[in-house]
């Protein structure tokens, strides 16, 4: 895989070089992160977002090395800050040559006449530890490199304001720590041959962009704990080692943190993902554009580890793993685990990972349904989402039609089974079966159950209380699932054949002739809801299809002409009343608008398999996915966001790495892909 390359012409701009961002992880929930500038523009940047107990409890602690370099006594700032008071100093992106992505690895290279400084940021697998490795590239002349570790101490949601005590700094052998309070974790910083001298001094007033536009705290001070110098020769490289494990940079050549081996293991791991990969789809690897390697790399970044309650970790195959739904700020989401889970692991080679995450999530049904997420500060999980449950039949068929684990299914087979007695029954918040037309019907007040959960406080902006379009269409593809696997654990198909006839003659209610789509709600508060959003392209693109072959036809044409961009489906046609453009503001502003305009990425793959489901064209299809060759360079470089704007053109916003949008793309391309080129309709 060739790096992705950004130059000058695009770095030189720091309007342009703040809002492209990076992105590496650990595997266990932790990150580090930031622009491709140097700017902070986000409470989220930083070298050093650890998990403390995998993967949550993230807490930041450090943002960043603040670098000069001496040549020939002439001191050279490599490093940009935004400041309160609208300034930028120091300009230090001006000497940015280029960026580039090789594989995860972020690798920037500074020029200032005619000495090149390369730099890599990687983080250690399933450790707390970040590498921020200097290269002396080129130069006729020793180079002199001096950085200021600024740190904090906090969740990595909040931001900080400057302190009244100093931090404890403590001199270790090759490095220091910092301890930010009494309660504070330590910091570890090494950086073999380099002398570290404390400063204990507070930076007040960084301006973070980005908080701005989304209405919230954007004010951060950092502590400048200590400098950090080294003068290196040409060609001559070291690195700065950032870990909450003392002995982070004391292993041997053996052990498991043994820098000399670092960059490797992280290549290494870089290339067995890509060779599960290969084995998994064999000529549909070869065959693939590069922008779907890069999201098999981006993939991996989002299956973790979870700890147990008391936070002790489990390693093997049997340990438990989830799936973080997005960077920076999201947890481990039911409905987004479910339907991440065949793109993340199945279409990528790995369904080890898959088994494991299913075993986790079933385990925790309750009351037929299954978490909504886990909360960041490790409280119990949260039971409010109607969709995720259903959701899981399909990652459980997906899983099985791949590897044939009938020990698994036979495993989950009660759970699934629970699921469905539990919405003819009724469950929380009004789940339950209509039992005049086998229809599921949810909602109360306060609550959003549906993935349009947007709520401020008990305001919902999309509440779509009664019968949602799309939970039909998974509740109607829940018994065809459950028909196709009952033989496998030797069951019988004929009560779930015989439900989802039932559900498929009930489905025909949606039906909205005067608009030629489905309504998004049947049977709500004010009777039916014919809003135009994109739900109802889930009667399509799922596996199995209520509707007969002409609506779903038109069904993608509604969706098409209506809510299709480049980048995404909008959640709502523009001409709606309740439309909204923009997806910026103060909290209530824009959760508004979340789900009401907003372009969320992850329904464009879903619109490429109803439209070659319904027409058969595969080149069709895949061309409407190659947008996200090109995005994958358009906020977070190498992976894809989590919302655009619904006005063109369409800047990405939210999370600059979405779980479910990696996903789904990959999973479409090579479900689309490996389709003959014309498929019968």
């Amino acid at each position: 895989m060739n790096p992705l390359r950004i130059g000058r012409d695009r770095l030189g701009d720091l309007s342009i070089a703040s809002r492209l961002e990076w992105l590496v992880t650990n595997g266990i929930g932790g990150y580090a992160a930031g622009t491709l500038g140097g700017a902070l523009t986000r409470r989220y940047h930083g070298l050093l977002i650890a998990s403390l107990k995998p993967p949550v409890a993230r807490t930041f602690m450090l943002a960043k090395l603040a670098e000069r370099i001496q040549v020939d006594g002439e001191w050279v700032d490599l490093d940009v800050n935004r400041w309160a008071d609208g300034s930028a100093a120091p300009m230090g992106h001006l000497h940015l040559e280029s960026f580039a992505l090789e594989g995860s690895v972020p690798c920037w290279t500074y020029a200032f006449g005619d000495t090149r400084i390369e730099k890599r940021v990687w983080m250690e697998q399933g450790e707390n530890t970040t590498y921020i490795q200097y290269r002396v590239a080129s130069a006729h002349a020793p180079v002199t490199l001096a950085l200021k570790a600024l740190t904090g101490w906090r969740d990595h949601h909040e931001t900080q304001a400057a302190g009244l005590g100093e931090a404890a700094i403590e001199s270790l052998a090759g490095g220091v720590s910092v301890q930010m309070n009494a309660q504070a974790q330590k910091l570890f910083l090494f950086a073999d041959g380099a002398t570290f001298t404390p400063v204990n001094e507070w930076y007040r007033a960084f301006a973070l962009a980005v908080e701005t536009e989304r209405g919230l705290d954007d004010r951060e001070d950092l502590l400048c704990a200590v400098s950090i110098t080294r003068t290196l020769a040409a060609g001559e490289a070291f690195t700065v080692v950032a870990s909450t494990r003392a002995d982070a940079a004391a292993c041997g050549s053996a052990g498991a943190l043994a820098l000399a081996g670092a960059l490797p293991r992280r290549r290494s791991h870089e290339r067995a993902l890509l060779d599960a990969h290969a084995r998994a789809q064999g000529k549909l690897a070869k065959a693939a554009p590069e922008w779907i390697a890069r999201l098999v790399l981006a993939a991996d970044a989002f299956v973790v580890e979870r700890a147990a309650a008391d936070g002790t970790r489990r390693s093997g195959p049997d340990a438990p793993r989830s799936v973080l739904a997005g960077y920076p700020w999201f947890t481990d989401w039911g409905r987004d685990t479910m339907i991440a889970l065949p793109g993340l692991t199945l279409t990528t080679g790995r369904p080890d990972l898959a088994r494991a995450i299913l075993r986790l999530f079933t385990a925790h049904v309750d009351r037929g349904m299954l978490p909504n997420y886990f909360p960041d500060s490790g409280e119990p999980a949260e039971y409010n989402t109607v969709d995720a449950a259903l959701w899981c039949f399909q990652a459980v068929r997906a899983y099985v039609d791949a590897t044939s684990d009938d020990a698994l299914l036979a495993e989950v087979w009660p759970q699934l089974q629970g699921i469905l007695a539990a919405y003819r029954e009724g469950t929380r918040y009004n789940i339950a079966v209509d039992p005049a037309d086998g229809l599921v019907t949810q909602g109360a007040e306060g609550v959003a159950l549906t993935w349009m959960d947007a709520r401020v406080d008990d305001w919902v902006a999309t509440p779509r209380r009664g019968k949602p379009v799309e939970i039909n269409a998974l509740w109607y593809n829940a018994h065809t699932a459950m028909a196709a696997l009952a033989p496998r654990v030797q069951q019988d198909p004929a009560p779930f054949t015989k439900q989802a006839a039932r559900i498929a003659a009930s489905f025909a209610r949606f039906w909205n002739e005067p608009a030629r789509a489905l309504f998004d709600v049947l049977d709500g508060p004010a009777g039916d809801d014919a809003s135009i959003r994109p739900n109802m392209i889930f009667a399509v693109s799922l596996p199995d299809s209520p509707l007969p072959p002409a609506r779903r036809r038109t069904v993608v044409d509604a969706v098409g002409r209506a809510l299709l961009t480049s980048h995404g489906l909008r959640s709502l046609e523009p001409c709606d009343a309740q439309y909204r453009a923009h997806m910026t503001g103060e909290r209530r502003v824009r959760d508004s608008a979340y789900h009401q305009g907003t372009v969320w990425t992850w329904l464009l793959p879903h619109h490429a398999l109803a439209h070659f489901r319904a027409y058969g064209d595969r080149d069709a299809a895949l061309q409407m996915l190659q947008p996200f060759g090109d995005l994958v360079q358009g906020m977070a470089i190498g992976t894809l966001p989590e919302v655009a704007d619904g006005a063109e053109p369409h800047t990405p916003r939210g999370c600059f790495a979405q779980a479910w949008t990696v996903a789904e793309t990959l999973r479409a391309w090579h479900t689309i892909a490996g389709a003959p080129a014309r498929a019968p309709r």
